[in-house]
């Protein structure tokens, strides 16, 4: 089986919908941050860039481009009030379960079960794909997502992209 050449078919996708080509992200380094507690002692949230929005919210736009728009997920909320408005991914599965997708019920068992210290009051979804203005994502958007998670006491955070 040949493997899978994600960023040409990713390219060859969106160039199809007229979008321009990525002009993807180098690296050369990244900050470390080791652990400074015990997974048994953190308080953990998720990210998801989905398309998950409370039934009650404005939908995310499935097609929209430079979306930074990240939507709190109330702890305490049912799964089932939510939606998922994304077309970049087949969510039959995450339609009928949102913990395919978003695992905050599995999250929640892991703290009763004292694998993790806790549950973040809040979670999020946002950031969605097609994001070209990644000089907003580091000037504006994330940082103001990073003080939402320490003034959540936040001590990891798991991302989960869509």
């Amino acid at each position: 089986m040949d493997p899978i050449r994600y960023v040409e078919a990713l390219n060859n996708k969106y160039g199809s919908m007229g979008f321009p080509p990525y002009q993807w992200s180098v690296n050369e380094d990244a900050p470390w941050t080791p652990m400074t507690k015990p997974l048994a002692e953190c308080t953990v949230a998720l990210l998801v860039s989905g398309g998950i929005s409370h039934c009650s919210a404005v939908p995310f736009d499935a097609n929209a481009r430079n979306d930074h728009r990240v939507d709190a997920i109330d702890v305490d909320t049912p799964l089932d009030q939510y939606q998922i408005h994304d077309s970049y991914y087949d969510h039959t599965d995450a339609g009928r379960d949102l913990n395919c997708l978003f695992p905050l019920d599995r999250l929640k068992e892991l703290a009763a079960d004292g694998e993790i210290g806790g549950v973040a009051r809040r979670h999020w979804s946002g950031f969605m794909g097609r994001t070209y203005n990644r000089s907003k994502v580091i000037n504006e958007s994330g940082p103001a997502f990073a003080q939402s998670l320490h003034d959540d006491g936040v001590d990891l955070l798991v991302a989960i992209p869509a």
